[in-house]
């Protein structure tokens, strides 16, 4: 299956750039649970340019086309794995 193999090496190649590169891992159970957290970041929450900027589990949320609600955006971040990966979100 070729265009498997490119879309494990693109998801390999993110997780070593995004996660591994930045990270200490001190043995197998806190690999799993790096690898486990960076899974449900990469499914959940990163947008992915081939989805227009959709998570593979989470549809597109609905633009916003009021100009009173852009000029007030108030965004929040959450850090996961001690900051290494960050989460935005806009609070409603």
């Amino acid at each position: 299956m070729p265009r498997m193999n490119a879309i494990t090496e693109r998801w390999v190649r993110s997780c070593m750039a995004e996660l591994l590169d930045r990270t200490l891992i001190w043995n197998e159970a806190h690999l799993l649970h790096a690898l486990r957290e960076y899974e449900q970041f990469d499914n959940h929450h990163r947008p992915h340019r081939t989805l227009e900027g959709a998570a593979p589990l989470r549809p597109l949320p609905a633009p916003i086309v009021q100009p009173n609600r852009l000029a007030h955006l108030d965004v929040r971040r959450r850090d996961r794995l001690s900051g290494i990966l960050h989460e935005y979100h806009h609070v409603a």
